[in-house]
């Protein structure tokens, strides 16, 4: 008599493959709320550091690894210092953060010295010669960027509840360092802020009719408030003119408009009015403080409305006035 075949049981599943390194460091970088364009350096140089090793796991590399990865971007890339900072940074965050490895070595990579550079500076003639050559919209971010000092990143970034145009200001949220502050609307701007506001607003209204998900929240508001995306309130101040899918989630939503199309308008309005410095949109928020400190304001209510933690970083500022930083007038003038 045949014996009875033994019960099978299924096989248990395999346990799911780990998180390959730079999903965990795209992870590590999340929780710590850092900005996408970060995440996206780091990635890039966590991978270039990998593969100069012949793609070696991080864990078997030293110090003179690291040090040989950084003198490799030096010597043979030509890299800038702050660039080779750069790459030393996303390397120390990757051994800290991801791996958990507390080196004694790597508080004894020495950093490249950047060097003092003088900001370039508009003067008010060839500030007033590009704002004349960039219309429309692109200009009307140019005009509020020199007015407030604000970076491009900040201003593009303006949602409808940080503008409040009857006390002629604007809340700057999450600026450099994650700090919030407060600066000032220009007087000649409000007009073209509140029909800024009416075009955004029609922008807002299409998108309910069409159904089209909600804006962007910052770090985790959405799931505490998953309908303040929909609300007008968080809206964006300059919303771009399609639909584009959201690098993180997938969602194909509103966003602002873009620093580099702005940048690139910039440079051809800088080009058109015969300006032969190099100008990008720092140089506005360069010429912002230089001008308030050759109108008299101080330096303290420079850096307050500059969002600087030190005032030193401000200083810098009075060496590039007509008169000179420390008001020297020239034997030769004399």
């Amino acid at each position: 008599m045949r014996r009875p075949d033994p019960p099978r049981f299924p096989r248990p599943a395999p346990p799911p493959p780990a998180p390959r390194l730079l999903d965990r460091l795209r992870e590590s970088i999340r929780v710590r709320h850092y900005s996408l364009r970060t995440e996206r350096a780091y990635g890039q140089w966590v991978a270039r550091f990998i593969r100069f090793h012949g793609k070696r796991h991080p864990r078997e590399l030293g110090a003179a690894h690291v040090t040989a990865f950084l003198s490799d971007l030096a010597n043979r890339g030509h890299v800038a210092a702050a660039t080779q900072n750069q790459a030393l940074a996303a390397i120390l965050f990757l051994y800290r953060e991801v791996l958990g490895i507390q080196l004694p070595w790597m508080e004894e990579v020495v950093r490249a010295r950047r060097p003092k550079r003088l900001p370039t500076v508009l003067t008010a003639a060839e500030a007033r010669a590009i704002l004349a050559n960039l219309p429309g919209l692109h200009g009307l971010v140019a005009r509020l960027m020199y007015g407030t000092g604000m970076r491009v990143t900040e201003c593009i970034s303006l949602r409808v509840k940080d503008m409040d145009l009857v006390r002629k200001q604007i809340v700057v949220r999450q600026g450099k360092g994650g700090k919030d502050r407060v600066t000032m609307v220009p007087e000649s701007l409000l007009g073209e802020l509140a029909e800024q506001l009416e075009r955004s607003r029609a922008v807002y209204r299409r998108d309910r009719e069409r159904n089209i998900p909600g804006v962007e929240l910052p770090f985790a508001y959405e799931r505490k408030s998953p309908g303040a995306g929909r609300a007008w309130t968080w809206h964006w101040l300059f919303p771009q003119d399609h639909l584009s899918f959201d690098p993180r989630t997938g969602i194909r939503r509103r966003h602002h408009i873009y620093d580099q199309t702005f940048q690139r308008a910039l440079k051809r309005a800088a080009a058109k009015a015969g300006i032969a410095k190099p100008v990008s949109s720092h140089t506005l928020r360069h010429s912002f403080a230089t001008h308030l400190l050759e109108a008299g304001y101080d330096i303290r209510t420079v850096q307050e409305l500059l969002g600087h933690k030190d005032v030193s970083t401000t200083m810098i500022y009075t060496h590039v006035l007509n008169r000179g930083g420390r008001g020297v007038v020239s034997p030769l003038d004399r």
